[in-house]
């Protein structure tokens, strides 16, 4: 099936991507990132040998994607990867059609759940310590905490739009294990559902200073017949810092198709 975004989905994303133009024309603080090696023309070496920390890759900074795939995380994968459940296919087809417009949770102001976060337009910031990682969002003010404390996930979670997520170190790439989903997050602006079944695996390696890739799998039984993958590469900004971003009562939400 061709994934069509509704008119609204269109308008939304085009302000993201106008916003993060934005950010790329002209920095809000002026001040030169410390640690980041330039060139003798003052740019700055984003192709540079990866920091590291304690022995390992150091992931912090200011990260923004690349081509942002959050409009349909399913582009470019081949037919038949991503299948879905017939209650899932039925509602991924509602949302096509514009028929729950209304239901978009970041219509609502609501979060964009896990992994669709790291595939928007707006930067978000890592900070980085031994035991905990924490994710700050541009979009919304979200966070999301990381532990690699040796915990394992909740048995019986209290779910969450970002759920609860424990990581660690395979080589140099940091693996990210989340569970406990209220499934009410969309994957994407697409549509394709989420269920409470939801499991999500995201890989970070950082492949120089300036350059890092997130490959996610979906695994979730409730609303696809087997896992799937994507791949969201990212790039480093530098100069710059995270900009408060507040999504207030949208008025325009009584236009939208799907309003009950």
């Amino acid at each position: 099936m061709q994934v069509v975004p509704s008119m609204r989905v269109r308008v939304l994303c085009n302000v993201f991507l106008v916003a993060i133009l934005d950010l790329e024309l002209s920095a809000q603080w002026k001040f030169v990132t410390p640690g980041i090696p330039h060139d003798p023309d003052g740019k700055a070496v984003l192709t540079a040998p990866v920091p590291r920390r304690d022995g390992r890759p150091d992931l912090r900074g200011m990260w923004v994607a690349r081509e942002p795939k959050g409009l349909d995380l399913t582009k470019g994968l081949k037919p038949g990867e991503v299948v879905m459940t017939p209650r899932s296919q039925a509602l991924f087809e509602q949302r096509q059609r514009g028929e729950q417009d209304a239901e978009n949770p970041e219509v609502n102001c609501l979060p964009q759940g896990v992994p669709k976060i790291n595939s928007m337009p707006p930067p978000f910031k890592i900070l980085q310590e031994p035991n905990l990682i924490v994710f700050l969002y541009e979009m919304f003010g979200r966070y999301r905490q990381v532990f690699l404390d040796g915990r394992p996930l909740p048995t019986n979670p209290n779910p969450q739009w970002n759920g609860y997520s424990i990581a660690s170190w395979e080589g140099d790439a940091l693996v990210v294990e989340s569970s406990g989903f209220n499934g009410k997050a969309w994957l994407d602006y697409a549509g394709h559902p989420t269920t409470e079944s939801l499991h999500v695996i995201e890989r970070f390696e950082r492949r120089d200073l300036g350059h890092m890739d997130v490959t996610a799998t979906i695994i979730d039984p409730g609303g696809y017949t087997k896992p799937w993958s994507y791949t969201q590469p990212l790039m480093l900004v530098v100069d710059d810092e995270l900009m408060e971003e507040v999504c207030e009562n949208p008025k325009d939400l009584e236009h939208i198709r799907g309003r009950k």
